[in-house]
This record gives C-alpha cells, sequence and structure tokens, in this order.
C-alpha cells in the first residue's frame, strides 16, 4: 500500500468525480440527484447528504475545484490544498465507523457534502504533497483523453484511466500496429 487506506479512498473518489465531466462521450455523469446519490454510496461518504438541485450544484463547482490539482505543480498543489482546508476550518480528528477502522476527517458533523468533498480530497491532496508522490497524479495518456487518475500502482506504472477504454483502445491499436508491420515483413522463400 502506497498511501493510508483512507487517503487512496479520497484521491480514487476524487479522480472519479472530475472524471464524471470527462468522459468522451460528452455526458456529464453528475447531472442529477441520483447520480450524487449514487456516488455518495459508492465512496461511503457520511453524514449530511441533502438530495436536492443545490447539493448537485455546490458539488459540481467543488468537482472543478479539485480538478485543478491535476493541472498544477506539486507547490502550487500545496498552496490550493492549503487554502482548501483553511476556507473550510477543517480541524482533522479520528473517527471510526463501519466498515472502515480509524480514519482522518476534518469537517463538522453537518458539513455540506460539497465541503466533505474537498477537504476530503485536500486531506488525501496532503499526504501525495508531504510524501513527495504528486508524480502519481496524472493526465490518461490515451489519445484526446481529458481524463485523470491516481497512479497507486508499486511501479508507478498506470498510464490510462477507467472511465474511457483507454487502456483497451491503446492496446487494440498496438495489436493492429505490431500485426500489420508483421504482414508487411517479407516471407522467406
Amino acid at each position: 500500500m502506497v498511501f493510508a487506506r483512507d487517503t487512496e479512498m479520497n484521491l480514487l473518489a476524487a479522480a472519479e468525480l472530475v472524471n464524471t465531466a470527462r468522459r468522451r462521450d460528452g455526458h456529464d455523469a453528475l447531472s442529477t440527484v441520483a447520480d450524487l446519490d449514487a456516488y455518495f454510496r459508492h465512496w461511503g461518504y457520511t453524514g449530511r447528504h441533502d438530495r436536492d438541485d443545490a447539493e448537485v450544484a455546490d458539488v459540481r463547482r467543488a468537482r472543478d475545484r479539485i480538478a485543478r490539482l491535476w493541472d498544477v505543480e506539486r507547490d502550487e498543489a500545496a498552496e490550493l490544498v492549503n487554502a482548501m482546508l483553511r476556507e473550510a476550518d477543517a480541524v482533522p480528528f479520528l473517527v471510526r465507523h463501519d466498515p472502515v477502522d480509524w480514519h482522518l476527517h476534518a469537517t463538522a458533523p453537518g458539513a455540506a457534502l460539497a465541503a466533505v468533498i474537498v477537504v476530503e480530497t485536500a486531506m488525501g491532496v496532503v499526504d501525495v504533497v508531504r510524501s513527495d508522490e504528486y508524480a502519481r497524479m496524472k493526465r490518461c495518456a490515451g489519445d484526446g483523453c481529458r481524463a485523470v487518475l491516481v497512479d497507486l500502482s508499486r511501479n508507478r506504472s498506470r498510464r490510462f484511466c477507467d472511465v474511457n477504454g483507454c487502456a483497451n483502445r491503446a492496446h487494440v491499436a498496438a495489436y493492429r500496429a505490431r500485426r500489420a508491420a508483421h504482414d508487411r515483413e517479407p516471407t522467406g522463400a
């Protein structure tokens, strides 16, 4: 494991959130209360969840703010994270709730979901910055893809997102190129 479990979950949840707006098909996968509800449940968020259009709009604004973390270098990321934590009056504290053992939260109970997402993302990025692993915050290497990812592989080799099928597309293209090169080779007579 590269980071603590809650750090990894916060980073992966942030990448998924950012990628709801970066799909090849142009569809925003965070358009409805149902979309947000599914995201909330999938990532195991706890606390306040208003389930209304205003909350969706707030989380979409948070998504845009979080997306900037993939567009900057490590030092600027530290500044952005500090601002996120300061604006939310974040105070880290340990919590335990099923099925997750002790982990960090940093927003008051009852905080708006958008604030919780921003702060939990910031807390995850804190670990990435301070461990000098910011290179793990990547953009997908797929042609024309705008998606982001967090490379949690041991050897930092992950290149493609999960949202747009880019790895499969790249592997098929490489296979076809190898096949075409093989077919062009003269056969020995």
